[in-house]
């Protein structure tokens, strides 16, 4: 019998995976270990397997869709196994619909759907409400703002399937948010109307222009002076995600950021002297801790002074606050998909040398793609890091549904008192934001003190742990 090869669950949060390529194209031999495609999340990128020897008899889905969770993509069966046999009906592609080349995406899709329609009679657009909409076909003329009353069906009995709503937005112009509100449902009403906005987009203006037969003012024809090239990115995948929760952090909670600085020289040589332990002279004993960096240090730090300010290590959930005994940190990595937030768990029982080890290890994981969903949730307070870009202060946004988070930010020096004068000391920055609606800004206060206090004497928080 024909295997359905589903989307997986990639963690308990995830509901959703895009597919970014397909490596196999329909009629494919493919064993139980042959990657079929590489989906991502909000958090990682991820292959799947075939998960059964055999042929490739469908694929059900194309490059780029956006796929629930447990849904059917493909079909491994025999050579000539019906694939039909197995996928419920609701789940099946209308004719037309989904892809069969490999790596395909969401333009070459469109391309193809766009000449298939073409080529395909059309029927009426009434005939097309009375027959109905494939499912994909209307999650995508909702997205768009199209009225599938106004769109011709090419599937069987008049359907309207994704394709043709692919083929109306292909010959719909260019809008800007604010005229597509404008015009609604119907944005085919600016067809003919030419776009002075960057790109060549159609603006409010010129559609105001066009009813009233007029010019509008200040609009220059063909777009902006000295625009030249202009480049569109979608905002899909991790970056969507990555800008709605930081939007959702921002708007559901109160956050407040305090500012503090603490002395950097005992930090600054105990990474010199760490440095120098892991090239022992010969015969010496090598130490394991040269790679220990300032970020393995602060990040000790603070897993040693929050067990001592439970509030801060705990979750906001609706009208439930959560404290946690254990301290799982997350680290904001910077990789070329977006920012990720591993966990180092259980960070308050870990030596600074197993500290340091962990976050190397995760950090790797999240640049190269191999990160575990696992490793990407369950933090209860997150350290970000800029300092090496030598910013002197930032406001870091909430990763919630935690209550704080601290940024780090570049090591300066600042004129301090010494020895009944002045003299230049290096300090390193710290800025922590807080959720007002849990944390009050005196208790967020005494534990910033307490972390600078901590890296001021890290040697001495080192001995006494």
């Amino acid at each position: 019998m024909a295997h359905v090869l589903i989307m997986p669950r990639q963690g308990n949060t995830v509901e959703s995976c895009i597919i970014q390529e397909w490596k196999v194209k329909e009629g494919d031999a493919v064993t139980a270990d042959t990657t079929l495609c590489v989906v991502e999340t909000d958090k990682a990128t991820f292959e799947i397997p075939a998960g059964a020897d055999g042929q490739v008899l469908k694929i059900l889905c194309s490059g780029g869709d956006d796929v629930p969770v447990l849904q059917p993509i493909a079909v491994i069966g025999a050579a000539g196994e019906d694939w039909r046999a197995v996928v419920p009906a609701g789940d099946r592609p209308a004719a037309g619909e989904g892809t069969a080349s490999a790596g395909a995406g969401t333009a070459d899709t469109a391309g193809t759907a766009i000449a298939a329609a073409a080529a395909t009679p059309a029927v009426s657009p009434a005939s097309a409400a009375g027959t109905g909409l494939s499912p994909r076909a209307r999650n995508l003329a909702v997205r768009e703002g199209l009225d599938p009353a106004d769109i011709a069906g090419s599937g069987p009995g008049g359907r309207v399937i994704e394709r043709d709503v692919r083929a109306a937005l292909a010959g719909r112009p260019a809008l800007t948010a604010a005229a597509r509100s404008a015009l609604g449902a119907s944005p085919a009403g600016a067809a003919d109307i030419a776009g002075s906005g960057i790109g060549g987009r159609v603006t409010v203006a010129d559609l105001d222009r066009s009813r009233t037969g007029g010019s509008a003012a200040g609009v220059f024809s063909g777009g902006p002076e000295g625009e030249g090239k202009v480049t569109e990115t979608p905002v899909k995948g991790v970056r969507k995600l990555i800008a709605d929760r930081m939007l959702a952090s921002l708007t559901e909670s109160a956050q407040f950021t305090l500012n503090a600085g603490a002395p950097a020289a005992r930090l600054q040589e105990l990474r010199k002297r760490f440095k120098a332990g892991g090239n022992p002279p010969s015969g010496g004993l090598d130490l394991g801790v040269g790679k220990i960096t300032v970020n393995d240090l602060i990040l000790y730090a603070v897993s040693r002074v929050l067990p001592a300010y439970p509030y801060m290590n705990a979750h906001k959930t609706g009208d439930t606050l959560k404290t946690y005994e254990r301290i799982h940190l997350g680290m904001a990595v910077d990789t070329p998909r977006g920012l990720m937030v591993p966990v180092i768990r259980n960070a308050d029982l870990l030596s600074l040398r197993r500290i340091s080890l962990e976050a190397k290890r995760l950090a790797a994981a999240c640049q190269d793609g191999s990160v575990k969903p696992g490793e990407l949730s369950g933090s209860t307070f997150t350290v970000s890091n800029l300092g090496s870009f030598g910013i002197t202060g930032f406001t870091p946004v909430l990763n919630a549904p935690e209550v704080a988070i601290l940024g780090v930010c570049g090591i300066e020096l600042k004129p301090a008192e010494e020895n009944g004068g002045f003299a230049f000391v290096p300090h390193i920055g710290f800025s922590l934001t807080i959720n007002h609606q849990v944390v009050d800004g005196a208790p967020a206060a005494r534990f910033l003190s307490a972390l600078c206090g901590a890296v001021a004497d890290i040697d001495l928080l080192l001995a006494a742990n």
